[in-house]
């Protein structure tokens, strides 16, 4: 009797330990597997973020890829309609939406992110719901040339007709032109009309959008932008500004390093100032985020992982490192993005920036076909400041082709 009940014991507790090994072994199985675009400078405070959650949550390992730029959109895509995407994955906003709209992402429960810039989770919206929790974002500020500006006489321009009203003066009493912009890269003139109220393939050919094409292609013709404009890229106009050619141009903040170490005699005269604006008055902004496929297997702990990656701590720690601008509310509050010594022009350029970010509505929204849709504005901004069409005539074409690409 005593042999058999000491032998139920053993018995018992080698099947209790055994369960709680195996329950153990599962519960430090759940291994998220979490992609980032091209962060790989960074992987000391990214893994320093990783080993941090992972003391805080002993359960859960973090499986870090970090993928090149230019094959983000493709891999993800593969990825995220198979069986076994990953848990987490950064992306821009604009692919974020088709994902969405192709129905493969997980939507996030809206009170998870309410520690973000309103503005900046209003723009992420698809159809009313939340499907990414924003990272970090950049906006653009106005880097000028005050002692050119000075010798012109005037006052910094801050909208687009401003600057047509002084791009004449500049021209007559300096050696430089006003203001060169890239306006057939990317979306570029696409964000110009945003800045108005105009967006969609049912307004292009509006009269408003008829006279913002009309004003560029007046001081086209009457030289008051350079002959470039048609063909010229960010980097190609910063050269042009580094060389003393231009008094300003739109950019990120990053390029004030650039201008620093390639034209120091430059950048002592330069500063920095709001971007340009139109009636609308809102500002450009740029944003990367993560988002959780729908076929996930760890969207809960892909979930508080993000959260922890974009906490008003960690924000700090990225921004500080970088020329990004965080995007938790908590961290825009901090004084490294509110207070900067007169002397440090990145840091002006930083509150500058971040405080943009708080008048951004109504943001651009890519769509469908984006690339496409660029292409047929592009296309027409060069004809019409050519003269090779009516402006009008240009801008129903790109309107009726804009909106067979819809279809």
């Amino acid at each position: 009797m005593n042999k058999n009940f000491w032998i139920i014991i053993i018995s018992t507790i080698i099947i209790i330990t055994g369960i709680f090994f195996i329950f153990k072994k599962n519960k430090t199985n759940d291994e998220v597997v979490f992609w980032t675009l091209q962060m790989s400078d960074f992987a000391p405070y990214i893994n320093g973020v990783i080993e941090e959650f992972e003391t805080l949550n002993p359960e859960v390992k973090i499986k870090w890829v970090d993928v090149p730029f230019s094959e983000g959109e493709k891999r993800t895509l593969a990825a995220v309609l198979s069986d076994n995407p990953p848990d987490l994955v950064n992306l821009n906003p604009d692919f974020s939406a088709t994902l969405a709209h192709k129905g493969a992402l997980y939507q996030i429960p809206e009170e998870k992110v309410l520690q973000f810039n309103s503005e900046i989770l209003d723009s992420l919206k698809y159809n009313g719901k939340i499907y990414s929790i924003p990272w970090y974002a950049t906006s653009a500020v106005t880097i000028y040339n005050k002692q050119l500006l000075e010798k012109a006489g005037i006052k910094l321009p801050q909208t687009y007709s401003e600057i047509e009203k002084s791009a004449r003066i500049v021209k007559d009493n300096t050696p430089a032109y006003l203001f060169l912009p890239n306006i057939t890269e990317n979306d570029t003139m696409l964000k110009v009309l945003n800045k108005y109220g105009v967006s969609g393939s049912n307004s292009i050919n509006s009269d408003k959008s008829v006279k913002i094409f009309n004003m560029f292609k007046r001081m086209y013709e009457k030289n008051l932008i350079p002959k470039e404009t048609i063909t010229i890229t960010l980097q190609e106009a910063l050269e042009k500004y580094m060389s003393e050619n231009i008094v300003l141009i739109g950019a990120g903040a990053n390029f004030l390093n650039m201008i620093k170490e390639n034209a120091p005699q430059t950048y002592q005269k330069t500063d920095v100032a709001p971007q340009i604006t139109a009636e609308l008055g809102q500002n450009d902004f740029s944003l990367m985020n993560f988002v959780i496929p729908l076929r996930a297997k760890h969207k809960q702990q892909a979930l508080d992982f993000a959260l922890f990656l974009t906490n008003d701590k960690n924000q700090l720690e990225l921004a500080k490192q970088t020329n990004v601008l965080a995007v938790n509310k908590l961290t825009l509050q901090n004084e490294f993005y509110t207070k900067y010594d007169k002397n440090d022009l990145m840091a002006k350029a930083r509150v500058i920036s971040a405080k943009q970010l708080d008048k951004v509505q109504p943001a651009f929204r890519t769509q469908k076909n984006q690339k496409d849709i660029n292409n047929l504005v592009n296309s027409a901004v060069q004809e019409i400041l050519l003269n090779k069409n009516d402006t009008k005539k240009a801008l129903d074409k790109v309107s009726k082709d804009w909106k067979s690409l819809e279809e």
